[in-house]
């Protein structure tokens, strides 16, 4: 053909939409490296979950180690930690819930001791 109109051929088009793949798909978001993923935390900083995670297992720990020693103080911080690891809704909430019985057992086991022995200090040896 000779003149300024384009020629169509009877065969499929080979043009395609700018950015457009094969068969109409487009490729994937480009992102920055340092992007992160759509409700992700910030990068250094650890997920509230396993933060409370933690707590649960210290407060465990501290609170079963207060029956031993150092109950005037070690309870208290159990039950504390228990009731922090509870509040941001740990997945280890059984773990958490036997630190806040182990927190106030220090403590009972603290109040016996004074009425027995008339003092807050106590030792294995009796």
């Amino acid at each position: 053909m000779t003149g300024g109109a384009p020629e169509t051929g009877g065969g499929p088009s080979t043009t395609r939409p700018e950015g457009a793949g094969p068969e109409g798909a487009r490729p994937a978001e480009v992102r920055p490296a340092d992007a992160r993923p759509a409700g992700a935390p910030p990068a250094g900083t650890r997920p509230a979950g396993r933060e409370a995670d933690g707590l649960a297992v210290a407060s465990f720990v501290l609170g079963l180690l207060g029956l031993l020693v150092m109950n005037i103080l070690l309870g208290p911080v159990a039950i504390v930690m228990a009731v922090v690891a509870l509040a941001r809704s740990t997945t280890r909430r059984g773990r958490a819930l036997l630190g806040l019985a182990l927190g106030v057992a220090d403590l009972v086991v603290l109040a016996v001791l004074v009425t027995v022995n008339g003092t807050v200090s106590w030792g294995l040896a009796g």
